[in-house]
């Protein structure tokens, strides 16, 4: 009894350990066992070849049988002719054992390429099923393919999830917080550069005034040009208002 539960603890294990076997690569396993069962059948037909030599020796002993008969047949009816009747007899015993060898034989042709035939049929059978089981695991390993290929791409959708509560997410945000950030830089920069330009602008148009005047100043002085060619009242005139004001002052 401990000998059988040990051997029951066995099998099970082994039972186990083929299931994984089968699990881990089962198209692999599918493989296996259709090359094993082509090796068979491919033993089963070299077993089939010499099988049906048989027949045709079967096949030739029984020609002979038949040709000896008829040999024997036409000995018997010429002795006869020949009254030759204790010849004749010995002949026809001799024929009464070709005929008994001769249907023994053939009994035996028949049920050989019978059982030829029918092994025959047994094997394109197995041969047909065969090569649907080898489609059949052509169309499993592509269903396989495919079906992991689909799982591979659900699981991807999931970790492409946008939800903030994923890694994902949370980079996600924390690239767009930054992308908002350079914006905002962009646009803090461009509002700033715009700032006071009226201002500098009229500044450096009453500098330019004043250095006019500085000049046309040193030209009269230097007896360069009179008031008149000068053209003092026109220059006050494009001042502008800062300049104006100055001069008021």
């Amino acid at each position: 009894m401990i000998i059988g539960k040990i051997w029951g603890s066995f099998k099970a294990q082994m039972n186990k350990f083929s299931n994984w076997i089968w699990g881990a690569d089962p198209i692999a396993q599918m493989q296996y066992e259709y090359d094993k069962a082509v090796d068979e059948l491919k033993g089963g037909r070299e077993g089939l070849e010499q099988y049906r030599a048989l027949v045709e020796r079967v096949t030739r002993q029984v020609s002979r049988d038949r040709g000896h008969v008829k040999d024997l047949e036409a000995k018997i009816k010429a002795y006869l002719s020949a009254g030759e009747r204790e010849t004749a007899s010995k002949f026809a015993l001799e024929l009464q054992k070709a005929k008994a060898q001769l249907a023994e034989n053939e009994g035996q042709l028949q049920m050989h390429e019978s059982s030829y035939q029918n092994n025959v049929t047994k094997i394109k059978h197995a041969m047909d099923k065969l090569g649907k089981v080898k489609e059949k695991i052509a169309g499993y390993d592509a269903e396989l393919k495919m079906s992991k290929a689909e799982a591979e791409m659900a699981k991807l959708a999931e970790s492409f999830d946008f939800n903030i509560t994923t890694d994902f997410g949370q980079i996600e945000s924390v690239i767009n917080d930054k992308i908002s950030l350079n914006r905002a830089k962009a646009r803090v920069a461009a509002d700033m550069s715009g700032q006071g330009i009226s201002d500098i602008k009229a500044e450096q148009k009453v500098e330019q005034a004043m250095a006019d005047n500085a000049l046309r100043e040193f030209e009269m002085e230097m007896g360069m040009v009179t008031p008149a060619t000068a053209g003092t009242t026109a220059s006050n005139k494009d001042l502008g208002p800062a300049v104006k004001a100055t001069e008021t002052n």
